[in-house]
């Protein structure tokens, strides 16, 4: 099919290095820049991820005041592990 197309500059730049260094004639190299624009439209989108936040209780009886000095007890208790023979 024969058809008249007008191309942007740097459509038309970009189409034409192409078609000089892959050694192949400028329309065989616009039919396929085409193809892949055109597959790549028709693809479905992708399922959108969503993240179900979920409401973690702490247990009865935890104070959660003291919760940085049972990580800083946890931190010393692996240092001494590493480092005391």
């Amino acid at each position: 099919m024969r058809t008249t197309l007008t191309l942007d500059p740097d459509v038309a730049q970009k189409l034409k290095a192409r078609a000089a260094a892959e050694e192949l004639p400028l329309k065989e190299v616009v039919n396929r820049a085409l193809r892949i624009g055109l597959n790549a439209v028709e693809k479905p989108p992708a399922k959108k991820f969503q993240v179900e936040p979920h409401s973690f209780q702490f247990k009865p009886g935890i104070d959660l005041d003291k919760l940085n000095q049972l990580v800083d007890e946890l931190e010393i208790d692996e240092f001494v592990r590493k480092h005391v023979r």
